[in-house]
């Protein structure tokens, strides 16, 4: 399935490039939706037929915008950390809206998850690499700062499994983490599916749409039926 989801991704990509432009896309989707897995896969396939130091398409991630640990704990917004916010969203737009034009290297920041923090620069946009794809929850959110984005993307895709499947998801991941079945649970009903639920029911229309399930939502699909 990733793979036939990757090739329609850079399908769609391709159809949207333009001679000596730079083509931004959207990858979104809510917590556990595979959007991460996705996005790398996308790039990796167009880096794959790189010829020059250039690298046709780098990845940047909304969640080197996460808000420190300490500044999160000092607002009583630790539990809630993935909420939106918890992140630097009017930095994270205003970044990301440099790169439609930028003529010049811009380095952005990428999350650990191991350290559970950010780390400044630790990736670099070549200023003539023509595919930037930018993944995150709330690239969609039809809320400021986020709706700011909508017309910067030349290509956007939302992944949306079911509640019921990123629930199981979401589940695990705490289980990876040493959680107990229930704890894990808890932990998942408690701030992850709130912020899966208001992804799914408060992002604008992507133009492709994939559930995971082998099938495509076509744009006249409102998000408010899936």
């Amino acid at each position: 399935m990733i793979t036939r989801d990757t090739q329609r991704v850079c399908d769609l990509i391709q159809s949207r490039m333009q001679p000596g432009a730079r083509t931004l896309v959207g990858i979104s989707g809510p917590p556990a939706s595979g959007k991460s897995t996705l996005a790398d896969a996308v790039v990796n396939a167009f880096n794959q037929q790189q010829t020059s130091a250039v690298p046709p398409a780098t990845l940047v991630p909304m969640d080197g915008y996460h808000l420190d640990n300490h500044v999160l704990e000092t607002r009583g917004l630790l539990a809630r950390k993935g909420a939106p916010e918890t992140f630097d969203a009017v930095g994270f737009c205003a970044a990301i809206k440099t790169l439609a034009s930028a003529k010049h290297e811009c380095f952005f920041p990428k999350f650990d998850r191991q350290m559970d923090l950010a780390i400044a620069n630790a990736i670099a946009v070549h200023p003539e690499t023509p595919v930037i794809v930018v993944e995150g929850n709330y690239l969609l959110l039809d809320k400021e700062p986020w709706a700011s984005l909508n017309n910067l993307f030349s290509a956007t895709i939302f992944v949306s499994p079911t509640l019921e499947t990123l629930q199981a998801r979401l589940q695990e991941r705490w289980i990876r983490h040493g959680f107990d079945p229930d704890s894990a649970l808890r932990r998942a009903m408690r701030n992850d599916i709130p912020n899966a639920q208001l992804v799914l029911r408060n992002s604008q229309q992507a133009d492709l749409v994939l559930n995971q399930n082998g099938a495509e939502l076509g744009t006249s699909i409102p998000f408010a039926d899936r």
